[in-house]
């Protein structure tokens, strides 16, 4: 009996020790699901800021333009007022903006920058109106009829007979022309990151649909391909010009050339709609409803021909015919003297622009002939140029300085006029 005693102490010692580690182990638990219960706010509030920083990423802000705020998703119509005319009696120009639901490129489209070139605007409208915001990554900012003193009046020239397109990016203080660029430059085309300038051909000369740039430029060069099947021809562009003024502040810009003046060509319009739209598609803004059948855009290399006598010039080609060397374009004939001469293809090529029969002086461009370039020549062309920038020390792809800090001294480069342009230069 004695000895079972002690046994049975030894028995109840035991188990009050593993109740008392069962205890100890409890207390252990509990205070590390409180410590797991303190941190999961933390925890949740530091998931809520990341997701939150995602969120915000995508994030579209409200557009800022022309002293109007544009919500994402939406379309509105604003109005660009150049101080061009009596305050009292002026009118504004419209703005079509559509600004996307998801981030994206700010694309610009101009028309009528000649007033008297019909077929850009009816591009913008039909684009703009077919754009859902809801479905669009990026802005589109369209201007249909920048030179609305010429549109009304249907001339290429604003009412004081300059031209618009030789006086960007502008001055403040400088003649109405430069007045109205530097406005439309400042407060519109300077908020983009892309431009495309649409124009026709001038002086009752018709252009097949294609597009002006400077295949010097790679940057330029791949722009171009996005607009599918479409013909682009090397064309720098020249002072003054919209294009040029872009392009210098770093924004990728090339010309659509459509048609002609003063009237309105169904099918050059519904080839530059859908150059846009590919355009459009290609930049992942959104999904085009058309496609090209021949994705890829032909390169030319062009020249005009001249007539070598003046007359009445009668055209026995086609636009966007192929000629070959030596083949005759037209025939210019004195109407006194019955006397004439041929205007020759000089090489074989496609017409690519071309004079509509009219009287002509000698010395009048009347053919435009472009010879095809590969894209591999293209692009190696406008790698070596890019490659010659970098050895002489600049930077392609970095724009030139801001206009604001020239010297203010400067005299506004309007007071000289430009010289007239040469041909159907836009």
């Amino acid at each position: 009996m004695s000895r079972i005693i002690p046994l049975i102490t030894l028995i109840l010692l035991a188990l009050a020790g593993t109740v008392t580690a069962n205890e100890r182990e409890d207390d252990v638990a509990a205070e590390a699901a409180a410590a797991d219960s303190d941190d999961a706010p933390e925890q949740d509030e530091a998931s809520s800021s990341e997701a939150e920083e995602e969120d915000g990423a995508d994030t579209v802000k409200p557009l800022e333009l022309l002293g109007k705020t544009v919500q994402p998703g939406t379309f509105e119509t604003l109005h660009w007022a150049p101080d061009q005319s009596f305050r009292s009696i002026a009118t504004p120009v419209p703005v079509l903006v559509a600004h996307g639901n998801e981030p994206g490129p700010r694309l610009c489209l101009t028309a009528a920058v000649h007033g008297d070139e019909l077929n850009g605007i009816e591009m913008v409208r039909r684009l703009m109106y077919e754009l859902e915001p809801t479905e669009l990554a990026g802005t589109v900012v369209g201007v249909p009829i920048v030179n609305l003193d010429g549109f009304r009046n249907g001339s290429r020239y604003l009412s004081d007979r300059r031209d618009l397109n030789r006086y960007f990016p502008g001055h403040e203080k400088g003649s109405a022309a430069s007045r109205l660029a530097f406005s439309l430059f400042n407060n519109i085309v300077r908020q983009c990151d892309y431009l495309v300038d649409l124009h026709t051909g001038s002086q009752k000369r018709i252009n097949q649909p294609q597009l002006r740039a400077d295949l010097d430029k790679s940057e330029v060069v791949a722009f171009a391909k996005h607009f599918g099947g479409m013909t682009v021809l090397h064309s720098p562009p020249g002072d003054g010009m919209l294009r040029a003024a872009a392009v210098e502040e770093g924004i990728v810009a090339v010309t659509m050339e459509a048609g002609g003046p003063n009237r309105l060509e169904d099918e050059a319009v519904d080839y530059g709609v859908q150059a846009l739209e590919t355009l459009l598609e290609n930049l992942d803004m959104r999904k085009a409803s058309r496609f090209w059948g021949a994705p890829q855009p032909v390169f030319f290399e062009s020249e005009w021909i001249r007539a070598g006598q003046g007359g009445i010039l009668l055209s026995e080609v086609e636009l966007n015919d192929q000629v070959r060397k030596g083949e005759i374009l037209g025939t210019v004939t004195d109407p006194i003297s019955n006397t004439g001469s041929a205007i020759i293809a000089p090489y074989d090529g496609r017409v690519l622009g071309m004079a509509v029969n009219q009287v002509v002086h000698a010395g009048f461009a009347a053919y435009r002939i472009g010879e095809e370039k590969s894209a591999e020549e293209v692009e190696a062309k406008a790698e070596l140029s890019d490659q010659t920038l970098e050895d002489n020390g600049v930077k392609p792809e970095e724009p030139a300085a801001p206009k604001e800090e020239e010297e203010a001294a400067d005299a506004p480069r309007e007071e000289e006029d430009p010289a007239p342009p040469a041909d159907d230069t836009e």
